[in-house]
């Protein structure tokens, strides 16, 4: 059995070559055609439809539906075409795609046993003042403590802002009764989460996060649709919910280690 099973996720077909390279299971979203040679979220039980609302969740459904059990390793783990976990931060600003092959996560060490998921390292939401600011004035003036205070900059906040105001709170009261009140608590006091929706995890915690995870966004399609979804912020808002959800989930249920995550888009790399 394999230690670790990585997918990296694009929307982009020439990534395979590099992908690849990387030994990571390459992941193809989106409308662009890809070949046999990729996963994808378009067969067998599928939300790919919802792709542009979803983003990468309609492959984790995918997953959960139709291919988490031939999954042969203790560990998996996502990441993106443009975002990779690395065993310790790089100062470099040019790296070379040597550097990246040699710095991301492809397998875990034997201590691994002390913690059960691995997320990005926490997202400071309270730092983005100035662009509160920008994104929603009036938002700010109405609670203007939020000048101030740090710490009333907190995750609902963000969310209001950049996600559509009231939104995040008619997702919460969908939740079953447990999640539903620590998952407020969490949004309305921490004023960080681990970012990106990329985690690495072992399989059978994967099961349980998909089946509190899946039903909860089902039940918020029936307040927000998809029609009337316009801009980035309100776009992709399963997403976003999601990946509050997910810091929040496995904080609460599962032993959590954390790693940095370099920012480096492999299509940089046009001459490998």
């Amino acid at each position: 059995m394999k230690n670790l099973t990585m997918f990296c996720l694009t929307l982009e077909p020439n990534h395979l070559l590099l992908i690849k390279k990387l030994n990571y299971v390459p992941v193809g979203l989106g409308d662009a055609k890809f070949s046999s040679e990729w996963l994808h979220d378009k067969s067998g039980q599928s939300i790919a439809e919802k792709n542009s609302n979803y983003g990468e969740y309609t492959f984790h459904y995918w997953l959960w539906k139709n291919y988490l059990d031939n999954i042969n390793s203790e560990w998996v783990g996502f990441c993106q075409y443009r975002k990779f976990f690395i065993h310790e931060a790089i100062n470099e600003k040019d790296v070379l795609f040597d550097t990246l092959n040699n710095k991301v996560i492809k397998s875990l060490p034997t201590l691994s046993s002390s913690y059960d998921c691995i997320l990005g390292e926490k997202s400071f939401v309270n730092n983005y003042r100035l662009k509160f600011f920008k994104k929603n004035l009036i938002k700010i003036l109405k609670t203007p403590s939020v000048i101030f205070s740090k710490k009333n900059r907190n995750i609902k906040f963000h969310f209001d802002v950049f996600h559509g105001e009231g939104n995040l709170d008619a997702a919460v009261d969908l939740l079953d009764e447990d999640n539903k009140e620590n998952f407020r608590k969490f949004v309305n006091e921490e004023t960080s989460f681990n970012p990106h929706n990329m985690f690495i995890c072992k399989k059978e915690i994967l099961h349980q996060y998909y089946e509190s995870v899946f039903p909860w966004l089902k039940k918020c399609e029936n307040i927000f649709g998809f029609s009337n979804l316009k801009g980035y912020g309100l776009k992709r808002i399963y997403g976003f919910l999601a990946e509050r959800y997910l810091s929040y989930w496995f904080q609460k249920n599962k032993r959590v280690k954390e790693y940095p995550i370099l920012f480096k888009d492999i299509s940089d790399y046009k001459d490998f």
